[in-house]
């Protein structure tokens, strides 16, 4: 087995959308990024990443290449599935989670799930995803940016 962690953050702003886990969120404020700003899919992604011992998104996906500029990140999952097809191992489980004063995400988080399991081809009973306040504290808790975390657990096939 081999056990993957991954971290993103992205700074809330008007004028951007608000996607999570490949699911447009209706909010006043989106994720500012070279990419769509999908910081739950760029945090699985490291983890899927890191788990195989490949570096991270930053040296996959680079975010001076134009061919990245405002893509979205289903994209660049179904690329780290390639990394995961290739090597020896499977996705056993993957557990998130979303740090996010508003907007409230439980009505979304199934929407998340289903968009992961059909890139990733796993069960909705595989992944896991979470999402907590900051409890009014910093960045997060001013709702000034959201944080995501993701742990991903690889078997042998």
């Amino acid at each position: 087995m081999r056990v993957g962690l991954g971290k993103d953050i992205h700074i809330l702003k008007k004028g951007y959308d608000l996607i999570l886990g490949g699911t447009k969120i209706p909010f006043k404020k989106g994720l500012v990024s070279y990419s769509d700003g999908d910081c739950l899919i760029h945090s699985i992604i490291d983890a899927i990443l890191g788990a195989l011992s490949l570096g991270d998104i930053g040296q996959k996906f680079p975010d001076n290449d134009p061919k990245y500029k405002g893509i979205s990140s289903l994209t660049l999952l179904k690329e780290a599935k390639k990394f995961i097809d290739e090597s020896n191992y499977k996705i056993s489980n993957i557990d998130c989670f979303i740090s996010c004063e508003k907007p409230k995400l439980k009505d979304y988080i199934n929407e998340m799930k289903i968009n992961i399991s059909d890139i990733l081809d796993i069960n909705l009973d595989q992944i896991s995803i979470k999402a907590g306040t900051n409890e009014k504290m910093g960045y997060i808790g001013r709702s000034k940016a959201i944080e995501c975390e993701s742990i991903v657990l690889l078997e042998d096939k």
